[in-house]
Formats: C-alpha cells, structure tokens, sequence
C-alpha cells in the first residue's frame, strides 16, 4: 500500500500487485501440483477418485490404458486452465508496470501475493476436487484424509505467509510501477 507520506508528497499510488500476483500463484501453484503429484509422483490424476466422488463421474482407473488416458486428457485440461491463469496473470502484471519492471519482480510485494495465491489454489482445489467433488486425493489409500488435510494445511500456510511476506515489503513507487489507474500496491 502507498504510505501517507507518498500520497501527501504527491506521487502516483504505485499499482497494486495483489490481482496478478494472486492470479500467478494460482496458475504456478497449479502447475506444482499437476507437474509433482500427477506427473512425478503419480499420486493422483484429476479423475482417479471418481469411483467413489459426489458428482457421479465415470470412473477411469489409472492403471488401464483407457483410464490413464481419459485421466491424462483431464490432467492436461487442468494444466492449459494453470497456463491460461499464469498468463492472465502475467498480462495483468504487465498492464499495471509500466516503468521499473526489474524493482517490482524483485518485490517482497509481488512474490508475497504469488505465495498466497498458491495458497488460494490449494484451498480451492483441496476443498473443492478433495472434499466437495471427490474426484481425486492428494495421495490415494488409507491415509488419504490425512494427506487432505496437510494439502489444506499447505495452502493456509501458504497464503498466511505470502499475506505476511507482502505486507513485510515496500510499495513499488517512487517512479518504478507506478500506476496508470492510481491503485495501491
């Protein structure tokens, strides 16, 4: 946020980070879970729990040709609406800086509100998809609940911390970022 002695001495409201930052880490936090837990670890796809979901999915097992490959369509579904977020996110950012680009990716600002919306992303998809919806658990077998819950316990820890490490840092101003609009950092 601008401080008082900015908004008196004059000066442009610095423009505010919080949209595309928040934007971005949903986009990248979705990318860290496809990329670690439906790639990598193979711990889940986004419809191997439909067996047993709330919505009366059709369930594909992973461990049938055709089921990993339904399993694999949605799973790139998930990633393109990952890819589409990161760059609303980054066209955002890029309609908000106009000048001083290199100060406002190393802001303290920024990259807290990119943590947050990672944690946003996994509170969303850990009590929609996981708990809502059940089409998919973090890790499947059983000690899914609890695999669940250190998801959800992630996300608010994430987004607690990038809200901390956001207002820990200094608006963007002075000349770099400032805003087309007059918003707040």
């Amino acid at each position: 946020m601008a401080t008082t002695g900015e908004a008196g001495a004059g000066t442009e409201a610095p423009a505010s980070l919080r949209l595309p930052g928040i934007v971005l880490g949903v986009g990248l936090g979705g990318f860290v879970d496809g990329i670690l837990l439906h790639q990598i670890l193979q711990w889940h796809h986004m419809l191997t729990s439909t067996n047993d979901d709330r919505i009366g999915v059709k369930y594909y097992s992973p461990h049938t040709v055709s089921g990993l490959e339904m399993n694999t369509v949605w799973d790139g579904i998930f990633h393109a609406v990952c890819w589409l977020a990161v760059l609303l996110g980054l066209a955002v950012l890029y309609a908000r800086v106009t000048i001083g680009r290199r100060r406002v990716w190393g802001s303290r600002v920024l990259w807290g509100w990119i943590i947050a919306g990672w944690g946003v992303f996994n509170l969303v998809e850990g009590l929609l998809d996981h708990q809502i919806l059940g089409i998919h658990h973090v890790h499947g077998g059983p000690y899914q609940l609890w695999w669940d819950i250190g998801f959800l316990v992630l996300g608010a820890l994430l987004l607690a911390g990038g809200c901390l490490l956001q207002r820990g840092g200094r608006p963007v101003g002075g000349g770099a970022g400032t805003a087309r609009a007059g918003r707040p950092v």
